[in-house]
């Protein structure tokens, strides 16, 4: 029998890793977009952490998001990567805009 094994990305420093959310593939008047025409969102869920920024002086500053947020990130920011099928981006946390309050 084989095993399968799960990939698990650890993120260093102040670097987070994202999977993107899908937008709803229609507009607010109910015109169904074709995927030629969507944008890659903006918006994904924090999947991993990576221990924080180390300043200057030696200390480590701990990032502001956790795993689970929900995050808006810069349009061009990070790097997309591709395990297991699924797609993720690895972005510096100055790389994110806000944290999605619900």
């Amino acid at each position: 029998m084989a095993t399968e094994v799960k990939t698990v990305l650890k993120p260093l420093g102040d670097r987070v890793v994202v999977k993107r959310i899908e937008e709803e593939p229609k507009t607010k008047g109910g015109i169904v977009l074709p995927d030629t025409a969507k944008e890659k969102p903006q918006k994904g869920k924090v999947i991993a952490v990576g221990s924080g920024r180390i300043l200057d002086n030696g200390q480590k500053l701990p990032l502001e998001v956790k795993e689970g947020d929900i995050v808006v990130f810069a349009k061009y920011g990070g790097t997309e990567i591709e395990i297991d099928g699924e797609e993720y981006v690895i972005l510096s946390e100055r790389d994110l805009l806000a944290v999605v309050q619900q």
